[in-house]
């Protein structure tokens, strides 16, 4: 579109042709700005309204769009316009500076178009993940992963676009990537056992963020706050962050309690030896009482068992799991059962037994049998 073919446009809206009289490059440029800033402030207006319909949609999509597509496309017609009035700008003074208005509308062009692909991919991320937007929404790792590569394609793809309108040879540059990337290879490759240490995760997902990990093998026990390319970050129960790099994840064992169906309690109890008559029934009401017990899963192992005659104790064996999995839940369950195991015990007219010792004195001291303490005879 050239400044005479917006003259025709105004003249057809009924603006007098007269007004064209003195079509110097300067009322040329400053129609132009005006031209752009009228055309800006109109789409302003669309978006708003496009907004408020979207707003009243059941559509969660359309939201996305009109939000990722609203800075860019307003910068655009910016962008359009100045270098517009650049060119008239060139053409009436033959400036060198103004020669590089094509390249740059091109790449600027590219920018935003990047920009706008950028910010769609993240509020797709995030609408995936919100139950308000989609029926099945995804976890926030398989959501997050996809989001990452779907943004590193578009940012490689208009780097090389970019690249091509500056004059480069694609091919040149591809080549070039194929035999610097081996020596960035053999320079980097912890940063990309890193890398692959992340697309790992990302599939096998032995573990997703808010999850509960440690591993036997390393000194590593948090909650999973983030994922990312080369670390990922755990805080510790004592709240300190800590940064595992994700190759590590592909040479150690992992566990995942957050992923427990149940959590088990393993208790042993000793009563006295004096009580050893009642030890069948005791056991018969600890485990009458776990089977009744609303948050002990009955279809779970249960045991309740002599199991140890101890030095002082004749221990019993509870052993049994809990419907929640709920740490602090967990524990009252736990503080209820044992409770009532202890008044089962006392309703038996037993006793939890304590640790004790028998001292057997083969002599006494004089004073001792003068006050009729006589030793115990050993046979």
């Amino acid at each position: 579109m050239n400044f005479s073919s917006l003259q025709e446009w105004l003249v057809s809206l009924g603006v007098p042709s007269k007004v064209f009289a003195y079509n110097t490059w300067v009322y040329q440029v400053f129609m132009v700005v005006f031209l752009t800033l009228l055309v800006s402030y109109t789409v302003g207006l669309v978006f708003n309204r496009l907004g408020r319909l979207a707003e009243r949609s059941n559509n969660p999509w359309d939201d996305v769009f009109l939000e990722s597509a609203r800075k860019p496309l307003k910068i655009l017609i910016w962008l359009l316009g100045i270098s517009w009035a650049a060119r008239i700008t060139h053409t009436a003074s033959n400036a060198e500076i103004f020669e590089f208005i094509d390249p740059v509308r091109r790449v600027g062009v590219i920018v935003l178009i990047t920009w706008f692909l950028f910010g769609l991919t993240k509020r797709f991320e995030l609408a995936l993940q919100s139950p308000d937007r989609v029926k099945e929404p995804l976890d926030a790792t398989t959501a997050s992963a996809i989001g990452k590569l779907l943004r590193a394609s578009i940012v490689i793809t208009a780097v090389l676009v970019i690249l091509q309108n500056l004059g480069f040879s694609i091919s040149g540059v591809l080549a070039f990537g194929g035999v610097g990337g081996i020596a960035v290879g053999f320079a980097a490759k912890d940063l990309l056992a890193n890398f692959f240490g992340g697309l790992t995760v990302y599939m096998d997902r032995p573990f997703v963020v808010g999850d509960w990990v440690r591993s036997p093998d390393k000194n590593i026990e948090g909650t999973v706050e983030h994922i990312g390319w080369r670390l990922t970050r755990i805080r510790t129960f004592d709240k300190r962050p800590l940064y595992v790099p994700n190759a590590t994840f592909s040479t150690i064992s992992l566990e995942n309690p957050s992923r427990m169906t149940h959590r088990r309690i393993q208790e042993t109890v000793g009563v006295r030896y004096e009580d050893l008559q009642q030890v069948r029934s005791i056991v018969d009401s600890v485990k009458r009482m776990l089977i009744e017990h609303d948050e002990i899963d009955d279809n779970q192992t249960l045991i309740v068992n002599l199991n140890q005659f101890a030095d002082s104790s004749v221990n019993l064996m509870v052993y049994t799991f809990t419907k929640t999995t709920i740490w602090v839940k967990y524990h009252e369950v736990k503080q209820d059962v044992l409770l009532k195991i202890a008044e089962i015990i006392e309703q038996h007219g037993a006793e939890i037994a304590f640790p004790t010792t028998t001292l057997h004195v083969a002599s006494l001291p004089e004073q001792f049998a003068q006050a009729g303490v006589q030793p115990v005879q050993q046979p």
